[in-house]
């Protein structure tokens, strides 16, 4: 009984043991990681003026397809937001009068697609154009008004061309209309320029994205060149592949994410240079778009590409070259 009690006393601190060793094991993991991390980034600071010089081409190659794609960001909103002063005006016929009209553009106001309506009488209609057209003596010598009752119709700003085109072609079609007119082949080219600048952007961050990792993978097979005496030590006493491997892959780490930082700066001073053209540009369309900085969403993504495009630049290089430093 005393054996068995013994026994059964002793299985508890095997297991603490276990469990606290367990919790220095993955808390040493770790420590040790951080102390990689640390000290490749005392490695860089050992040559500023080259890791700089790595992490700037490193940045002007994210920053290229990120300020593009920001760019075209910006163009979409601006057709998006120029497209909601698109109108659709429908000319009505002779024999349709001020009620009809009305009645008409009540009708198409609860109408798949469309905002708002607005009925502009003959009368209202030959009143504004005496206004701003300065032709008003002119005018007082016509026998009749001219002019029709027209029905402004607001699409909704989410439709895209193709979609208002199609709302085009319904109200053509109505009883009343005479001509339905939109004037909006500008937005249609925008849209079709943007889709075409958009593919270029994806083809471009391929294109680059590939750069920078020929660029981090070279500048890591410097990296090992140069350290192959103490990796031919470090195997002779025994260390791991994971060991020697490890500080090779922060040091891609700090190159993606100063890249990334580097292109931050870039994309936004960039932004801030064209930001008084382009206020200019607007404001002569009778808008006040202007260029914001790049979203939270943006500064995460180019972060993260940054860091990724580092670990598995640096990560290619080490699997390839590393085997190439064996102990003679």
């Amino acid at each position: 009984m005393r054996s068995g009690g013994g026994s059964q006393t002793n299985k508890p601190p095997r297991s603490g043991a276990s469990r606290s060793a367990g919790r220095w094991g993955v808390g040493n993991y770790l420590e040790r990681h951080l102390q990689v991390l640390i000290h490749t980034l005392g490695q860089l600071n050992r040559a500023p003026l080259s890791a700089l010089i790595t992490a700037t081409v490193i940045g002007i190659a994210l920053a290229l397809p990120a300020g593009l794609y920001v760019l075209v960001d910006h163009a979409r909103q601006l057709g998006g937001h120029w497209q909601e002063t698109t109108r659709i005006s429908l000319f009505l016929k002779q024999g349709v009068d001020n009620a009809q009209g009305e009645m008409l553009a009540d009708k198409l106001a609860g109408g798949e697609g469309v905002v708002s309506t607005e009925y502009i009488s003959p009368q209202q209609a030959l009143a504004e154009f005496r206004e701003f057209s300065g032709f008003g003596d002119v005018l007082d010598g016509l026998e009749s008004n001219p002019l029709p009752g027209v029905v402004v119709v607001q699409p909704d700003p989410a439709y895209r061309p193709e979609a208002i085109q199609r709302l085009l072609g319904q109200l053509r079609t109505l009883q009343e209309v005479d001509v339905a007119q939109l004037d909006m082949e500008w937005v249609k080219r925008l849209h079709s320029i943007v889709d075409i600048i958009q593919r270029g952007v994806v083809t471009l961050a391929v294109l680059l994205a590939l750069a920078v990792l020929l660029i981090i993978g070279n500048t890591i097979r410097l990296d090992i060149e140069n350290r192959r005496e103490e990796i031919v030590i470090t195997r002779l006493i025994g260390a791991t592949d994971g060991f020697i491997r490890r500080p090779f892959l922060y040091t891609g780490f700090w190159y993606g994410l100063a890249g990334a930082l580097i292109a931050l700066v870039l994309v936004n001073v960039s932004l801030a240079l064209l930001q008084q053209p382009v206020s200019r540009l607007a404001g002569l369309y009778g808008s006040d778009f202007r260029l914001g900085f790049t979203s939270l969403e943006m500064v995460l993504l180019l972060l993260l590409a940054g860091v990724v495009l580092g670990l598995l630049g640096a990560l290619l290089a080490v699997s390839r070259h590393l085997r190439a430093v064996e102990p003679g």
